[in-house]
């Protein structure tokens, strides 16, 4: 290549552009990114230095004498048992709807996402009326085989197996998002290649598509493995001792919250400690759609006792994750319906706090995002801060937020505690929309906003109009997830919220809590309605946006 006399060569506006951006720490997208940090870590931070300097004592003494083990042994196997079930079922029912042909398959494109909508508590509650020695399902049992109670035995769903097995009911939707997302927007023509290369299907999907999709299925599964470190209602309504009961028992049974920030400790260390397994196992390395050539997404067909199958495996899933408990709330809401008490007041709370918070927390999750691709440290930081955040349970980083506010000059007023519950929220809830963001950043080609960049096109233009329309589907998944769990939150809502401010999560938690699970089912089911316009839209993205294709 020729260069002109007086002229620079075609790399020095990238020069002076990496040269603006380190002296430019201040500058205003960084200004975002420290203040969406800020705005992260303030509860976090609170919730440290609350558990390294005043967790100790006699409680924190009585605790690592007595239950620590049992509470982290317990956590390590609800983890492990709750991602081997995830990967099983979400990876091979995300690629079977999105690139192949089989009756039901638009149908099952969106049943697949409703669990998402479903609390995990309620879920548990469902499974332990359905299978419990007096459920439906032993009790059929015994009717059939003429059997007692003492003569078989059943898989006990008030244990860290069962825990699990609820778990992944109500989280595998994170990682069917996010690996559909993936598979959605792959190269149809590096596909054809390894067709034309001899590679049967099966080899397709495990050298080609599977290793293309690893960093968005990898950031489902850390999210949904900090949610189920993070839960409580499931695993102290089925009897399982982790980590997070004993934050909650430390606050609430010993009345000492400094201990419990401190136990949390224990969970934000073991997220970490994921989170950094995960990037080490990957190398550093991304995955990215550098062709140009981009063709519609055809979908092949399964001819006979193949497309028999794939209906079969994508409805078991779907009854597994949502029919089955859904059913039996429905039942029981139906069965008791004059004794079950109107929500409409806290369905409404809950939208506008879900709307809030989902908003506020993916406008944050967005700017730490695009931050850390851009390679800032303080946006590498942002990453770490967010996900201590979400593995500390809502009601320590509702003691943080009050801690925090304490110092500060303001009254506790209706409004002021639902701008500090929308806070903890974005603390709580951010990694939510920046590990999905971050995935669909990484497939996007760096060359295009290097382009960009080239052509003066400044941080923000190049993330609006380079970025955003390339990971469209991992914005709308991350949308969808920050909605819901904002509406499905509980311990922080129960401790922030305004007087006589309840939100359907708090109403059913409450009725569970007294043994009025036909009460707690109308609340559940509203939970769930409340999500099924989202997802719907969501699947419809999901489907329709490739890149170089108007949805």
């Amino acid at each position: 290549m020729t260069v002109l006399a007086g002229t620079e060569p075609p790399t020095a506006p990238m020069r002076q552009v990496a040269r603006v951006g380190v002296g430019s720490v201040l500058a205003g997208r960084d200004a975002l990114t420290i203040l969406a940090v800020l705005l992260i870590g303030t509860p976090v931070i609170a919730t440290l230095l609350i558990g390294v300097f005043a967790g100790g004592g006699a409680t924190w003494t009585h605790i690592t004498q007595t239950f620590f083990w049992t509470y982290l042994l317990n956590t390590v196997l609800v983890l492990a048992g709750t991602a081997t079930l995830i990967l099983a079922t979400a990876v091979p029912t995300a690629w079977l709807v999105t690139m192949h042909e089989f009756p039901g398959r638009a149908l099952f494109s969106w049943l697949l996402i409703l669990p998402l909508a479903a609390p995990g508590y309620v879920l548990a509650f469902s499974y332990a009326d359905l299978l419990g020695v007096a459920g439906p399902v032993q009790t059929g049992l015994r009717d059939i085989t003429g059997l007692s109670a003492r003569d078989y035995w059943f898989p006990d769903i008030r244990s860290p197996g069962g825990c699990a097995f609820v778990l992944s009911a109500a989280l595998y939707p994170y990682v069917y998002l996010t690996a559909r997302a993936a598979f959605t927007t792959q190269s149809i023509c590096i596909l054809d290649a390894a067709r034309s290369l001899g590679a049967a299907a099966p080899r397709r999907f495990l050298t080609v598509a599977l290793p293309g999709a690893r960093p968005a299925i990898a950031a489902g599964l850390a999210l949904a493995l900090m949610e189920a470190a993070a839960d409580y209602g499931a695993a102290d309504f089925l009897g399982v001792q982790t980590l997070t009961v004993g934050v909650f028992r430390a606050w609430s049974s010993f009345g000492d919250a400094a201990a419990g920030a401190r136990l949390a400790l224990v969970l934000v260390a073991l997220t970490l400690a994921l989170r950094w397994f995960e990037r080490l196992q990957r190398g550093g390395a991304g995955y990215q759609a550098s062709s140009a050539r981009w063709r519609n997404l055809h979908r092949s067909k399964l001819p006979g006792w193949r497309g028999a199958l794939a209906t079969v495996a994508c409805a078991l899933v779907f009854c597994w994750g949502f029919a089955f408990p859904v059913a039996r709330l429905i039942w029981l809401s139906i069965a008791e319906a004059d004794q079950t008490p109107p929500v409409w007041d806290a369905t409404w709370n809950s939208v506008i706090l879900a709307l809030s918070g989902a908003g506020a927390a993916f406008l944050v999750g967005l700017i730490i995002a695009i931050g850390a691709r851009r390679g800032r440290l303080i946006g590498k930081v942002g990453q770490w801060v967010a996900a201590s955040g979400y593995a500390m349970p809502g009601a320590v980083l509702a003691l943080g937020g009050l801690y925090a506010l304490s110092t500060l000059p303001i009254r506790m007023t209706a409004s002021a505690a639902i701008l500090i519950l929308v806070a903890v929220y974005v603390s709580r809830f951010a990694a939510a929309g920046t590990a999905s963001i971050e995935a669909g950043l990484e497939r996007a080609p760096a060359s295009l906003g290097q382009a960009a960049r080239s052509l003066g096109a400044s941080g923000f233009q190049t993330a609006i109009r380079i970025d955003l329309p390339l990971v469209v589907p991992g914005t709308a998944a991350a949308m969808l997830i920050l909605f819901v769990e904002t509406l499905k939150e509980l311990p922080a809502t129960l401790m922030l919220r305004p007087f006589n401010w309840d939100t359907l999560a708090v109403r059913a938690y409450a009725y569970a809590t007294d043994d009025r699970l036909s009460a707690a089912a109308l609340p559940s089911l509203m939970i769930t309605l409340c999500g099924l316009l989202p997802v719907m839209l969501l699947s419809w993205r999901l489907s329709a946006s490739r890149p170089g294709q108007r949805p």
